[in-house]
């Protein structure tokens, strides 16, 4: 679950592949052992397929692969109620109450154009409708669900590989259910502009991410993120340094893991890679060529 510039984060998407150009997978390494990073857009376009070629090479070489969570487990009908569970009111407030008369107002003119009621989006708390307005906007721009997670994932139940997570569904839909708690109108404000700009920032995106641009990457999402240091928090630092003991331990087999997350969990000082590195990991971006 991925959240771009407030909105866009909240799927982070990361058009036409370059030949041999450098992609958002790495090999990380200290001595013998050895495992891949893969930075993933959780959805794209039918154009952005075929994936580029370095996340072959990385599944091929690669014994099990580990996920923020297994996409597969997410075709269990029961997660879907449980997820609306999670992100409705249930204590009397309603997004009506909780914001100002400038934001719902707003909200109300993006629902109506995102083809939503706002009557139905009343009982939702800020972190799920702003994932429901962005995913109706994406689909307008032939964005599905199915991402680098999703194929790969499938790819694995097929090959018979063994699939890991770096977290549970529930930790996820509680960061979800809890996003903008105490300043849900600036939340809400700041997001919806960057819906007024999606189709853009889309594109620079794709573009950022299919290179392995991870400055680009940084610059368009994270600078503007670090707004909000709670969501910068949760979404992103906590989770870091929850993962990386994880990765360190895979480090310590003979056994070779492809780990998939969304890539803005790569980039910058707080990213995984800079993480790595500072703890003596060799960090090597691949080209499928190599």
């Amino acid at each position: 679950m991925k959240y771009p510039n407030c909105f866009l984060l909240l799927s982070l998407i990361f058009v036409s592949p370059v030949l041999h150009a450098q992609s958002s997978v790495w090999k990380v390494s200290k001595g013998d052992h050895l495992l891949y990073i893969g930075g993933t857009s959780h959805m794209l376009r039918q154009q952005d397929f075929p994936l580029p070629s370095e996340y072959d090479v990385a599944y091929a070489a690669a014994d099990e692969l580990i996920f923020e969570i297994d996409p597969n487990s997410m075709q269990d009908p029961a997660l879907a109620m449980r997820l609306m569970q999670a992100a409705t009111y249930t204590d009397g407030r309603t997004l009506k109450s909780v914001l100002s008369e400038e934001a719902y107002s707003k909200l109300a003119e993006q629902a109506e154009k995102s083809n939503l009621s706002i009557e139905m989006l009343n009982g939702f708390k800020p972190g799920m409708v702003a994932m429901m307005i962005t995913m109706q906007e994406l689909s307008k721009h032939g964005v599905s669900q199915e991402g680098v997670d999703v194929f790969y994932a499938r790819k694995a139940k097929k090959d018979g590989k063994a699939i890991g997570e770096l977290e549970t569904i529930d930790f996820q839909m509680q960061i979800l259910a809890e996003m903008g708690e105490g300043y849900e109108s600036e939340f809400i404000l700041y997001g919806l502009k960057d819906i007024e700009q999606i189709n853009q920032k889309l594109d620079e995106l794709l573009s950022f991410w299919r290179q392995g641009d991870l400055d680009g990457v940084e610059k368009l999402m994270l600078a503007e993120m670090k707004e909000f240091p709670d969501v910068y928090k949760d979404l992103l630092l906590d989770r870091n340094n929850h993962w990386l003991p994880k990765i360190e331990q895979m480090l310590t087999s003979q056994q070779v893991e492809f780990v998939l997350f969304g890539v803005a969990h790569a980039v910058g000082d707080d990213g995984l890679l800079a993480l790595l590195k500072e703890k003596g990991y060799q960090v090597e971006q691949i080209k499928a060529s190599d």
